[in-house]
């Protein structure tokens, strides 16, 4: 049966396959960026640093589960446009509850807003939001790719580098004042992407402007730093 599962999925390595992992590698890493932002965001939901630690870990361990089926299965989600639909509605969902939220809240960057309450509740969170984030990505590059196993170690490379971006996210988060706006406003765009993508093909943005989109909202959300506990003492001291 384990060969049956190699033929079919034509896994044979070959020298020449070696560049084409590095690259595949590269723009996991290059890529996973906005969605590191968003699971850095949501983790922030929890009030204790050692339970922000485990959802993430957990939540990544359930990202990975559902990236592999994700990317098994990719052959015969593609054929279901309810797929993609579901994915598209969740990021719209998610952006628009945060929104709404610290709109009615006034949250700044030292008391994030809350998405759940529970645990359980941001590693489910984190967990659907990677998936969401690459439900077309995956499906697109198993559709062209010859082997698949070498879309699955770009997976794996992708959860791997997400581990090490959020982690990063979650400290600048309390250091920039617009940076948990930028993931959830990230969100949004990704999920809106989604959602035209599943109506009419030929209305999606290019690529490039995706990127280019991203990239300002990551400019604007590095734009202002949360003054430190230091420069504020200094500040208040008489002159």
């Amino acid at each position: 049966m384990f060969e049956q599962f190699l033929e079919t999925n034509n896994f044979s390595f070959r020298p020449e396959v070696i560049p084409i992992l590095g690259v595949l590698i590269l723009l996991e890493a290059i890529l996973s960026a906005d969605n590191a932002i968003a699971l850095a965001a949501i983790v922030r939901s929890l009030p204790d640093p050692k339970q922000e630690e485990w959802a993430l870990r957990y939540g990544l361990i359930g990202a990975f589960v559902l990236r592999v089926v994700l990317i098994f299965t990719a052959t015969w989600v593609i054929k279901y446009w309810q797929f993609e639909l579901a994915g598209a509605v969740y990021l719209l969902w998610l952006s628009g509850k945060f929104f709404l939220e610290k709109s009615q809240e006034g949250h700044d960057a030292k008391h994030p807003v809350r998405m759940a309450d529970k645990l359980w509740q941001v590693v489910a969170l984190v967990s659907l939001t990677d998936l969401a984030f690459s439900l077309d990505s995956v499906t697109a590059a198993v559709a062209v790719a010859q082997e698949t196993w070498l879309v699955l170690i770009g997976g794996v490379a992708g959860i791997i580098t997400l581990r090490f971006l959020a982690g990063l996210f979650i400290k600048w988060l309390e250091e920039f004042t617009h940076l948990e706006s930028a993931g959830y406003l990230i969100v949004l765009l990704v999920g809106l992407r989604l959602f035209i993508k599943v109506f009419s093909d030929s209305l999606v943005p290019p690529e490039w402007l995706m990127l280019t989109c991203i990239g300002l909202v990551f400019l604007w959300g590095f734009s202002k730093r949360e003054p430190t506990d230091e420069l504020e003492a200094i500040a208040e001291q008489p002159k």
